[in-house]
């Protein structure tokens, strides 16, 4: 699978042929400004939840490709009325077919609203299962039991996690969810972008090896294959 990272936690998948997008926050990312949001290709866009670090170019980058957005259903409903219109709602235990694979939605620990303050129901993560390889998105979270349900769905090839700390897991946590859902490789997230989750990513990289995990820390605008 091809994955590149936009910075934060936005990163895009290719698999079959298809662009999937999640969690597209890029134009007020000054780590990401060379990055050009309209050049980003994007056929489903998924987005864990409604905080704006995580969902600020959707519309852009929906209505410019007519992408799908896959979100919680108060999200979803959120974009149906500001704007995008090729929604649809996918909660925690669901599951959706598609022309790439098959996606799974998860629980997230973590606090969840729009950017006018509207409720933005319960944070997620997701699971995708495909023809080129499996793997799982937790979103914004703390470590949760719950993760042990992911190998159930699929047996991964690698997970993307969140190791900034402060707001969500940090690096010993983000390792003990590498081990609850049964993964040697992890793409780390959410991390570097603001004072409140500034990390040494060469300690990162040596605690995940000591834990026999490969971390990797793709630059922003990078594309590698895993």
């Amino acid at each position: 699978m091809e994955f590149t990272y936009y910075g934060h936690a936005c990163f895009a998948v290719k698999i079959g042929g298809k662009n999937i997008l999640f969690d597209p926050f890029i134009t007020p990312n000054e780590l990401a400004k060379a990055i050009d949001i309209n050049t980003i290709p994007a056929d489903y866009i998924l987005v864990s939840h409604g905080h704006s670090d995580h969902m600020i170019d959707v519309e852009s980058i929906a209505n410019r490709t007519g992408a799908k957005v896959i979100a919680s259903f108060e999200v979803h409903t959120w974009f149906n009325n500001n704007g995008v219109s090729n929604t649809h709602p996918l909660n925690p235990g669901g599951q959706l077919a598609f022309d790439f694979g098959r996606v799974k939605c998860f629980t997230a620990v973590h606090s969840s609203s729009m950017p006018d303050g509207s409720y933005g129901g319960v944070a997620t993560g997701f699971a995708v299962k495909s023809d080129d390889g499996n793997f799982y998105y937790s979103g914004d979270t703390a470590l949760t039991m719950d993760m042990q349900l992911v190998p159930r769905f699929a047996d991964l090839n690698y997970a993307v996690l969140p190791i900034g700390d402060d707001l969500t897991m940090g690096i010993d946590d983000a390792i003990g969810a590498a081990k609850m859902v049964g993964v040697k490789t992890v793409v780390g997230v959410h991390y570097n972008t603001f004072g409140f989750i500034m990390i040494d990513t060469e300690d990162a990289k040596g605690r995940f090896e000591q834990a026999g995990i490969k971390l990797l820390l793709p630059a922003i605008g990078e594309t590698i294959t895993i």
